[in-house]
This record gives C-alpha cells, sequence and structure tokens, in this order.
C-alpha cells in the first residue's frame, strides 16, 4: 500500500495499533549487536517457537489463550546486562535471561501472567520490575532513543504506529523549505558528530547555493574506540534518522542522498537497507513522496574502517570511490561536498532529533538541555563503571549525575580518576570536574571535545601514562598520512610515550611533548588531526605527576606498565613448591624445595606466569 497523503498515514497508524492491540502478550528480545553477542538470537528463535505453539492453541480454542507477538527489538540500554527481553503489558524488564530461561517464560508470564523474579534487575538488593523502577533508565530523558527497545526494529509499520512520518506529512503538506530551515536554525540544534556546528546553519547555506544539484549525507561512521550510539540508533530505529534525512533533502532541495556507515556495523547496514526498501514500498521515498512531486532517493556506502573517514571531506571522497583524505578548506562542504555540489553533512543523531523538533516545534527543543546546547545527547557509558550502556540525558547533565545516578558508580567501589570524552580525539576529565556541565561549550573550556558521545570511566587503578600512549597509538595508527604534522608529529609524541611507560624517559621528553602536541594541534590540516593531542595535553596538565613518577622513580603507581613491575616473593608464604621456576620462561626464579624462592628482576621479563600459577598468593608485584 502506497501512502500518498496525511490521512493515508493516519489511517495505516490506526490499522497497525489495533493489530499490535490484538496481541494479549508482546515479548520484546533486545536485538542490538550487544545482546545479539551475548546469545539474544538463540532466545528470540526459542520464544518464537514455544509462543506459536500457543498461537495454535489459540486458532482452535479462541479464547482463555494469550495472542503473542515475539518481535525484535533495538537496544534495550542494560548492554552489560544482555540478552535484555521485556513482556508486555506486565512492562517486565528481564536481564541475562538464557535460552534455558525461556520455557519458564512461557509457562509463568505469558500464560499466567506471574513474573519470573530470578530475572528481574536488582539496585542494591532492590528488586526491579520494570524498566522505569531501574535507575540506569528512568533518569534519562530519550528524544533520539525514545523507540529503541519499544519497536520492531525491522518494521516500519511499528514505527508509523507510534507516529512515524507525521513530521515528513507536516513538512509536506503545510511548510515551505525555508520554513524547515527557520525551525531547524530556531531550535538552536547543533550537529552532534563533535564539532556541534549549528544544523540550521548549516541546511541554510546548502539552500542558499546557486547549483542546484544538492546531497543530503549522513556520517554513520563511528570509529572512536567505546562509542555505539550511532549504530544502536541504526539498528533499533532507522526509521527516525531516514525521515530526518528526507527532511533536510526537502529542505534543500536535494534528490539524492548517501549513508556512510561502517562495514563492521553489519546488523545497521541490513536494517538500514529493510528500512529503506519498506519506506520506498510505501511512498514515502523514492520518487512522489507523499503524492508531493518531491524526489528523494537513498543510497548506503559502506566505509573500509578508516578512522579519518569519519571527518566531512575525508568522507565525500570515500563515498566517490577514491581514498579518504582530507583536503584543504575552504571550499566547504557546504559548497563543494560530494561530487563538487553543496551537501548538507550531519551524524545519525542530528537526523534523528529533527523529526521531533518539526513535530512538536523549536520552542519545545529549547527547553531541553542548555541555552547554547539545546535538547539531549547520546552517549555510550563504558570502563571502570557499575553499569555500562546507551544513554540519552539533556545537555548540562552533570558527569556526576551520569557516573553515580545513572552509572551506578564505579566498579567494586573503587575510587574515581577520571572519564575519557569524545575517543582519541577528546580529554580526560577529572574529580574536580564531576560537577561541570556537559555540553559542547563548556566541556571545550575543560581542554576536551563532546565528540560523537564515548564516555570511557577510569578508576584508581588505571595508568594515565598508559591511557595517553593508547590513544595516541590509535589516532597515530589512522592517521592518512596525507600533512606532515599530524603523519610525523604523532608518530614522535608516540615514541616518546612510549619510551616514558617502558622506563626510559627523560624529563626533557616532558618539554618535548607538549611543543609536539600544540605543533600538531596548531598546523594539522583536519579537524581530527588537530584534535588528536587532546589526550596527552589533558593528562599532562592533570596527571603531570604521574609522568613524572615514571621517569625520575621509574614507577607506574597503577602497576599497569609492565616494564616497571617488579615481581617479588613474600617468605612467609613460600612453601618452596617450585611451581613459579617452573613456569618462568625466562628463568629468573632459583631457591631449593621446601625452601622460599627469589625473583630476579635483572632477568624477570615482567610475563606475571608467576603470580598466575602460585597457590598461595606468595608473588606479589610491586611498582
Amino acid at each position: 500500500m502506497s501512502i500518498k497523503s496525511k490521512e493515508d498515514l493516519l489511517n495505516k497508524q490506526a490499522e497497525v495499533n489495533e493489530q499490535i492491540k490484538s496481541y494479549t502478550c508482546r515479548v520484546l528480545v533486545c536485538s542490538g549487536t550487544g545482546c545479539i553477542a551475548s546469545g539474544a538470537q538463540k532466545i528470540y528463535e526459542e520464544m518464537s517457537v514455544l509462543c506459536e505453539r500457543i498461537d495454535g492453541v489459540t486458532v482452535e480454542m479462541q479464547k482463555d489463550v494469550p495472542h503473542v507477538g515475539v518481535i525484535k527489538t533495538g537496544c534495550q540500554g542494560l548492554c552489560e546486562l544482555g540478552p535484555l527481553m521485556r513482556i508486555e503489558p506486565y512492562d517486565y524488564q528481564y536481564v541475562h535471561v538464557q535460552p534455558e530461561d525461556c520455557k519458564e517464560i512461557v509457562e509463568r508470564t505469558i500464560l499466567e501472567g506471574k513474573p519470573v523474579e530470578r530475572l528481574f534487575y536488582r539496585d542494591n538488593n532492590t528488586v526491579c520490575p520494570h524498566p522505569d523502577d531501574i535507575p540506569f533508565l528512568n533518569q534519562q530523558t530519550r528524544i533520539v532513543l525514545e523507540n529503541c527497545g519499544k519497536i520492531d526494529a525491522e518494521s516500519i509499520e511499528e514505527y508509523i504506529a507510534v507516529g512515524g512520518y507525521q513530521a515528513l506529512a507536516k513538512v509536506m503538506g503545510s511548510m515551505s523549505p525555508q520554513e524547515v530551515i527557520d525551525e531547524v536554525t530556531k531550535s538552536g540544534l547543533r550537529g552532534r558528530g563533535g564539532a556541534g556546528f549549528p544544523a540550521g546553519k548549516k541546511w541554510s547555506q546548502v539552500a542558499r547555493q546557486a547549483e542546484k544539484t544538492r546531497y543530503v549525507v549522513c556520517n554513520g561512521d563511528e570509529g572512536d574506540p567505546g562509542a555505539f550510539m550511532d549504530g544502536s540508533v541504526m539498528e533499533g530505529d532507522p526509521y527516525k534518522m531516514i525521515e530526518g534525512m528526507t527532511i533536510a533533502a526537502y529542505a534543500v532541495g536535494a534528490e539524492n542522498g548517501y549513508i556512510y556507515v561502517r562495514a563492521e556495523y553489519p546488523l545497521s547496514v541490513k536494517r538500514l537497507r529493510m528500512a529503506i526498501e519498506q519506506a520506498e514500498k510505501y511512498g514515502l521515498l523514492g520518487d512522489n513522496i507523499l503524492n508531493s512531486g518531491v524526489n528523494f532517493h537513498l543510497h548506503i556506502n559502506r566505509g573500509a574502517g578508516a578512522f579519518v573517514c569519519g571527518e566531512g571531506s575525508a568522507l565525500t571522497a570515500s563515498i566517490e570511490g577514491n581514498r579518504g583524505m582530507p583536503r584543504v578548506k575552504p571550499p566547504r562542504t557546504v559548497e563543494k561536498g560530494l561530487w563538487g555540489k553543496p551537501t548538507v553533512l550531519n551524524n545519525v543523531e542530528t537526523y534523528a532529533n529533527v523529526p521531533k523538533i518539526i513535530l512538536q516545534g523549536a520552542d519545545w527543543f529549547r527547553t531541553i538541555g542548555t541555552e547554547g546546547s539545546p535538547g539531549t545527547k547520546t552517549f555510550s557509558l563504558t570502563g571502570s563503571i557499575e553499569n555500562t550502556g546507551l544513554i540519552e540525558v539533556p545537555m548540562g547533565t552533570t558527569l556526576r549525575h551520569i557516573i553515580y545516578d545513572i552509572g551506578g558508580g564505579l566498579k567494586s567501589g573503587a575510587a574515581f580518576k577520571g572519564v575519557q570524552i569524545g575517543g582519541p580525539s577528546g580529554g580526560c576529565l577529572i574529580l574536580d570536574q564531576l560537577d561541570a556541565p556537559l555540553d559542547f561549550d563548556s566541556v571545550k573550556k575543560l581542554d576536551a571535545i563532546m565528540g560523537s558521545g564515548g564516555l570511557v570511566v577510569m578508576d584508581e587503578n588505571t595508568c594515565m601514562v598508559e591511557v595517553a600512549r593508547f590513544f595516541m597509538n590509535f589516532t597515530q595508527r589512522e592517521s592518512c598520512g596525507k600533512c606532515v604534522p599530524c603523519r610525523e608529529g604523532t608518530k614522535r609524541m608516540l615514541e616518546i610515550l612510549e619510551r616514558i611507560v617502558d622506563g626510559k624517559g627523560e624529563m626533557s621528553d616532558l618539554d618535548e611533548l607538549e611543543e609536539l602536541a600544540n605543533m600538531v594541534q596548531n598546523m594539522a590540516l583536519c579537524g581530527l588531526g588537530k584534535s588528536a593531542p587532546l589526550p596527552v595535553i589533558s593528562t599532562l596538565k592533570r596527571f603531570r605527576d604521574e609522568y613524572e613518577e615514571h621517569i625520575c622513580d621509574k614507577k607506574c603507581r597503577a602497576k599497569v606498565c609492565t616494564a616497571l613491575r617488579q615481581f617479588h616473593i613474600n617468605p612467609e608464604f613460600c612453601i618452596g613448591c617450585g611451581k613459579c621456576a617452573k613456569n618462568c620462561p625466562a628463568g629468573a626464579i632459583s631457591g631449593k624445595i621446601k625452601h622460599p624462592y627469589h625473583i630476579d628482576n635483572d632477568i624477570c621479563i615482567k610475563c606475571g606466569a608467576c603470580k598466575d600459577n602460585c597457590n598461595f598468593d606468595a608473588v606479589y608485584v610491586e611498582a
């Protein structure tokens, strides 16, 4: 059925909602990448088989037996506790579900309406039966992720049932392209890819170009380690992003659009393709959308995993079939982007905000977040924290609230040390900044960037010099090599950091690190190169004492840097079994049976085999 008008859309919405209401129960199996990796596909298949048998009985009896729908949803948020399952209409949230639990869920919950309490989340021994009872979920404000985990991620009909494409119908039925741009501009929506450039301003710049062939491009590359927000949106609610792109195309007069998505996101690619096919089938994409005379065709390009292709000009070069390398600007993408034509380039989250802004208005959007950064921001919360997963909170929310109220604090009650924000191009925020608001402008003042939204929480057992080395190693490997400051500067910085963690650093290295960091930051060609030194700059500024310890005292307080560790045997615990000596590959351990053994640290290669094989905790590490 092709939808040609707003009335058709409303009729379809009512029809699908009636179908959904016909189910006595709906089993929502989280089928985001995280849960699938934990075995969610087997759970989906098992529940489908068990519930098909119930429906077979329903056909015969026609009463007293539930009619059950089993669907795949996007990410339900609590990634560490997967596989996840929700049961409607009881609104039960089950965690750590295993295939062997399915029979009990069907017998108790589906057939009797009773919960399987052992599968509920527990917060400090408090049982949380429903999503709204879970602190991780009930303190979020979901706009972009509103439908993730609640609708069938592979059904455009379910998206329509919750109001999907109403914004597109409003735009094409009662708004001019300029009115759309004005509304997005008034909302204050800023690009969620990292730079925070005003989306409305970008659209306006494209719309006023003399060249009439224009393109709309979505950056779904998301190459930051620890970031999975955009991937979760593409997996869980691809329709919202596509609707936002279609509205952007209408606003700027583009007839073709491209979604650039990482090849490492196969599930995102699969669901995007399904969503595009379904939208074309219903007349919501392609030619003569909603009988308006407007044409817009969407194409998918898969990236090969190059981090630099997250940069705008490198991304468009890659779509064109060329090597993904940044170019000198100006001209900018809005003037000469894809194939030299004016191009709107935003990321997944930016486009996913647009439908709600159109439907509820710019004034509503500005009531959320801060004056300079309205709306919400999605974050992937990872690292040394109790509850890892996907969250969405208003701009301006503090780190303290995210880490302790939503994330549940650090694992095992460890002390907070820092949080890396913005990935390898970001910076490190520390204890004194826990109450700083997270928005584009505030974070920039703290020598960091918002980036795409990765938050890696670190505890007292983290070595900040090693953190800087890790991120510099990543950016150096991912440098496209086009400009000398980034290609050579990051390589020299990495060499210095590696010397320091190997215990071979000198105090003069710190001055050289700072000099190189400033050079790369000021002279690199693209935004990724300019931000590459930020992890080093922020850790040097806030944890300089750790750098000095590595250099002067040859110690790593976190006992992370292998070259600076020393293994010793406590004679009070050692029974002289000789197991450590047998497992030492360097022959660094000597002694007599039934007498305490000794480790020669001049020979020891710091592998830790002795500690791993000691059954009496006699081997300890000193740093």
